[in-house]
């Protein structure tokens, strides 16, 4: 049998451009060419779509659970299978297991949950995002503030050891608890680092950002906000030419019009790029979890804690897509790009990731014309049918 598969019978869209009448040639889990449908090799293994969309898989730096498993709760390699899988109906095709702040203990059994999913090659399994505990008590949300704290020579030694191991490793601090010189150290082992959770000013924040820091997590939320005298984490994030930063666009974490005005504010090669913050309720009915002993609740489209506090987000990607299509009025094309190219990009991965082409991880997602998630591949095998 042939290891070359062309795929045909829906229009394609590269990440950059739209093929008609065309073939997405796969071979060996990577995109080896886009081809005009007369032009397939003989040899190759046709797959026909029945009309519909070709795009980019979605990648999401930013999980917390899916399919019934929060992975604070259960930060085992099954865990990670169980939530990649629960994000691949919805097109997501990679993704970052997210840890909120937790015990050490819970961080190392995450941390090793992550090297054997990196070894076993999991699919959808991207690397680890460490979401605290290196935060501002201020700006904490719905991570616990009895684990909040800063970062010691143990912790960092930690985080460089584990990058070892990791194909990506996302961290997500504070200014207020993680210096300049910690940052530089994690950047230089090839992590990235992000601020969130942060209380900081305007020049806190761009040191940190002068220092390696190269992303914001969910703009806007658990942040010092952009003020005229003081502009805070959200006005640095805006103004950073370098810096990328994460998005919840489900209409509750962020109004529409402060979504608006942020991508037409947003200066540089920097994009802004869309997560979930999802946490277990993805891809099943359940109402109501728990997390480090706290109950969320499941209402109204929100995941609240008992005082209103939001607590991640009732919302998968291709939802996020279409909001920022319908609601918010970006071209199709760029909400795509939003979800794939773009985080793509802020994590450094986008010569193989986020687009599709030659060379490229086969991951992509089938759309109808309505654009409901079809069927959803992981370098080249296909992982979920509706």
């Amino acid at each position: 049998m042939s290891d070359l598969l062309a795929i045909a019978g829906a229009r394609i869209f590269d990440g950059h451009v739209w093929h008609y009448d065309a073939a997405l040639l796969v071979e060996f889990g990577m995109v080896s060419a886009i081809v005009a449908a007369d032009a397939v090799p003989a040899h190759a293994l046709p797959v026909r779509l029945a009309g519909g969309s070709l795009i980019p898989g979605f990648i999401d730096l930013q999980v917390n659970g899916g399919g019934g498993v929060l992975f604070n709760n259960d930060p085992s390699v099954a865990a990670i299978r169980t939530i990649c899988a629960a994000h691949a109906r919805f097109g997501t095709t990679a993704l970052l297991p997210t840890l909120i702040t937790d015990t050490v203990p819970v961080t190392e059994a995450a941390i090793a949950a992550g090297h054997s999913a990196a070894a076993q090659a999991v699919p959808g399994f991207l690397g680890l995002h460490l979401e605290g505990p290196h935060l501002s008590l201020a700006r904490k949300g719905t991570h616990d503030p009895a684990l909040i704290r800063p970062m010691d020579d143990a912790d960092l030694r930690r985080l460089v050891a584990a990058r070892a191991a990791l194909p990506n490793l996302l961290l997500t601090v504070a200014p207020e608890t993680v210096t300049p010189a910690q940052i530089t150290t994690l950047t230089a082992a090839g992590i990235t680092v992000s601020l969130g959770h942060s209380d900081a000013g305007f020049a806190a924040a761009t040191a940190a950002f002068d220092a390696g820091a190269s992303m914001v997590t969910h703009l806007f939320n658990a942040m010092s906000q952009l003020g005229n005298r003081e502009p805070g984490l959200v006005g640095a994030a805006l103004h950073s030419g370098e810096v990328s930063a994460g998005l919840i666009a489900d209409g509750i974490h962020v109004h529409p019009a402060a979504i608006a005005l942020a991508l037409r504010s947003k200066a540089g090669k920097g994009q802004v790029f869309l997560v979930t913050d999802a946490m277990s309720q993805t891809g099943t009915d359940i109402t109501e979890f728990t997390l480090n002993g706290r109950t969320i609740t499941r209402s109204g489209g929100a995941l609240r804690l008992a005082d209103g506090t939001l607590a991640g987000a009732d919302l998968d990607m291709i939802d996020a897509v279409t909001f920022m299509h319908k609601v918010i009025g970006v071209h199709f094309d760029e909400a795509v790009r939003m979800a794939s190219l773009y985080p793509a990009q802020a994590l450094g991965i986008a010569d193989t990731h986020g687009h599709l082409a030659p060379g490229a991880v086969a991951s992509f997602v089938h759309l109808s014309d309505k654009h409901a998630v079809r069927a959803t591949w992981i370098a080249g095998a296909e992982v979920f049918r509706a």
